[in-house]
């Protein structure tokens, strides 16, 4: 019999460390307190028994739901069979009793973390990719990126975005603009246009997807992010690569979510198995990714942050946005044997709100570098499963950063390195 489970996932934060320019936002939405649950569940059905019947599974749990007085925000019909709904804990009970019903678990809050060539599209040496061609004449790498995050400024000068692909899952009667920031600067890590303006990113031109998961104030809900990942799952044949600057606690099962009922992670796994390729963050707690999802997860390619100041090995960079060791793992950032790759993610500047342009830390600002690679490979191997993906990213790594400084897991993950792609 189905029981109503507690969330692995507690609170997710957008990855973005503290830092002398900017801080990433830790509001609760109005009425909410961090790890509180409000009446919100997220409830994943069975597999359809036959072939064609998962959508009149999935319609008819809606109706029943709804009879039974749930009120149903999200329905999940790729990544994910099943339906978010706000209703009492005793409907919340008697739909976990459903015969179709897999699992129903709290639905809880999430929040919060002249053309120059950024230190660390220098450091990742995208600049010297013959596919990212920089040359400051627009060419544009050919692929597709979702930023699953506080929505894409898409008006800015200085991005690809493909506005007819984007998804408000905060708000969904509203386009998913950007008032936060984040998602426009993860997105400019990404891939900003290979012009005479602003920065470039690391996959220039490519075209972003924006998929508004969170509110201005960078709050939001697991089914909000679950939505998110359902709408890059339903255009998996276009989108290849998909940025999650955002995490929490939890594990990974081992079994794509079936066994501790994390929902998050069954999406994603079903995601990667339609070819979608998920970039991470690690997290900046400064503690064993193994505890945050979804860096936990085997299926991503979970990225921790190097402090780098000048774009170059050596250690001789001198401090700028915030105080740390040049060539090392950040002072902030996560670590440990679910870390596949260490990229920039320190005083990174990129595209932000309004048009504008901010400097920002954090593996936020790591996993978007490794996003951008990702989108390089994809380009010029169109047939490249996201395990293939994540091994031609990881074994071009290099080793030239200082270890073990910040990092206490005995593992030299490598340093992104984008040359020959």
């Amino acid at each position: 019999m189905p029981k109503i489970f507690g969330a692995a996932l507690v609170v997710l934060a957008l990855a973005a460390a503290p830092s002398a320019t900017a801080v990433a936002g830790t509001t609760a939405e109005p009425g909410q307190t961090h790890g509180q649950t409000t009446g919100r569940y997220i409830v994943t059905l069975k597999d359809a028994p036959e072939a064609g019947s998962a959508d009149a599974a999935v319609n008819a749990a809606v109706v029943r739901a709804s009879s039974m007085g749930a009120r149903v925000s999200h329905v999940y019909r790729h990544a994910l069979h099943g339906y978010a709904a706000s209703m009492s804990a005793a409907t919340a009970a008697a739909v976990a009793d459903e015969p179709g019903v897999r699992s129903v678990e709290p639905d809880l809050p999430v929040r919060i973390a002249a053309q120059s060539v950024p230190t660390g599209v220098d450091r990742a040496e995208a600049d010297l990719s013959p596919t990212a061609a920089i040359d400051g004449k627009d060419t544009r790498v050919d692929a597709d990126v979702a930023v699953i995050d506080t929505g894409v400024d898409a008006g800015h000068p200085d991005l690809n975005v493909y506005k007819a692909g984007g998804k408000n899952c905060w708000l969904p009667m509203l386009p998913p603009s950007d008032m936060h920031g984040h998602g426009t600067h993860v997105a400019g890590t990404i891939g900003a246009l290979d012009n005479d303006t602003g920065v470039v990113g690391v996959a220039p031109g490519v075209r972003i997807w924006p998929v508004q998961v969170l509110s201005p104030f960078g709050s939001g809900s697991t089914s909000n992010v679950i939505c998110g990942i359902d709408h890059v799952t339903e255009h998996a044949d276009e989108i290849e690569v998909a940025n999650m600057s955002l995490g929490g606690s939890g594990k990974d099962d081992g079994n794509c979510g079936k066994t501790n009922n994390d929902a998050m992670h069954q999406a994603i796994c079903n995601s990667v198995a339609r070819g979608v390729t998920y970039a991470v963050a690690a997290g900046n707690d400064h503690n064993d990714a193994a505890g945050f999802v979804p860096a936990a997860y085997d299926e991503v390619i979970t990225v921790s942050a190097l402090a780098d100041f000048d774009g170059k090995s050596g250690g001789l960079g001198s401090a700028t946005c915030r105080t740390d060791r040049d060539d090392t793992l950040a002072d902030f950032s996560n670590y440990g044997r679910d870390v596949d790759l260490i990229a920039p993610g320190v005083c990174i500047r990129s595209t932000f709100r309004n048009g504008g342009y901010s400097t920002l830390s954090g593996t936020s600002m790591a996993a978007p570098h490794v996003a951008g690679g990702a989108a390089l490979h994809r380009a010029t191997h169109p047939g490249a499963s996201p395990a293939q993906v994540k091994s031609a990213l990881v074994n071009a790594g290099g080793m030239d950063w200082f270890w073990p400084s910040e990092d206490l897991d005995g593992i030299k993950e490598p340093l992104l390195r984008l040359r020959a792609f």
